[in-house]
């Protein structure tokens, strides 16, 4: 289950079409071309195509998966059942919930470990506050009131603004609400980091394990093909659901991460710093 607040509902596409970005290129060791390339890749793969998009993955690719654990849980936990209890009955939580709902059962289909089913509203407020502590999804107040930071990487602000001044067109895509994606990056230990961002992707586009969810990004960033947009992830289905609809892809093996299944096929990078501008 995602660590962030559920997506909105439809319409599904949610970052706005641009004019195609400046022309960049990752290509492998001991050639420079204008834009990205990467700064060292075995031999055995392929070269990747030419980009002008960026799209990143959150959860162990911009952000460590302790700032989940550590920070964002414990606010939950702590504070999320004061929240509803005030406003529960109102439209907005109704929403929330309803949306906690859909994602809880999708999760339960799909085997997540830790989706707590979400009780019909006749079960009683208690009944639905306790499941909805259980998934604890809310923390606007947190980042509003400066009780808690988002937390990136150390090499993810410098790359991102290298990519946005290379006319690289970066966005966020995140199981999470597209609120919760910019409270996040709006609200991070180095600033307001939105302003090297082009927009952000949730779930009402698609899940992150279906090529068509990325077949729909690409519709969405302006750019003419699939390979043009580069895909940063740290899980092994989100790569081969967004290789599959033709986007060019790299595994991001971060501290905590779990790591991809043998043999991936899939290029890897610790750190943003090893993609150069």
């Amino acid at each position: 289950m995602s660590f962030l607040a559920p997506s909105p509902p439809p319409p599904s596409l949610k970052a706005a079409a641009g004019v195609p970005a400046a022309g960049i290129s990752i290509p492998w060791p001991r050639q420079r071309l204008d834009g990205l390339r990467l700064r060292a890749a075995p031999a055995s793969l392929p070269r990747l195509a030419s980009v002008q998009s960026a799209v990143l993955d959150i959860e162990g690719t911009t952000s460590p998966i302790s700032f989940v654990t550590d920070v964002l849980f414990p606010y939950a936990r702590d504070n999320v059942r004061k929240h509803l209890d005030a406003t529960y009955g109102t439209h907005e939580t109704n929403d929330d919930i309803a949306l906690l709902r859909a994602q809880v059962e999708q999760d339960l289909a799909e085997g997540v470990a830790g989706a707590v089913p979400v009780p019909p509203d006749e079960a009683g407020k208690d009944s639905v506050i306790d499941a909805r502590v259980a998934n604890g999804h809310i923390w606007r107040t947190g980042f509003e009131g400066q009780e808690i930071k988002g937390v990136v990487f150390d090499d993810v602000p410098p790359a991102l603004e290298k990519w946005h001044a290379s006319g690289i067109k970066t966005y966020i895509y995140s199981s999470g609400s597209r609120e919760a994606q910019r409270l996040i990056f709006g609200n991070t230990t180095y600033g307001d980091l939105r302003k090297h961002l082009c927009g952000f992707f949730d779930t009402t586009i698609g899940t992150k394990r279906e090529a068509h969810s990325y077949y729909e990004i690409w519709q969405s960033v302006g750019v003419d093909r699939p390979s043009q947009i580069l895909f940063l992830t740290d899980v092994y289905q989100e790569a081969t659901a967004a290789q599959a609809a033709g986007l060019e892809v790299l595994i991001s093996i971060r501290p905590g991460n779990a790591p991809p299944p043998e043999n991936h096929g899939f290029e890897t990078i610790k750190s943003f710093a090893e993609i150069l501008t």
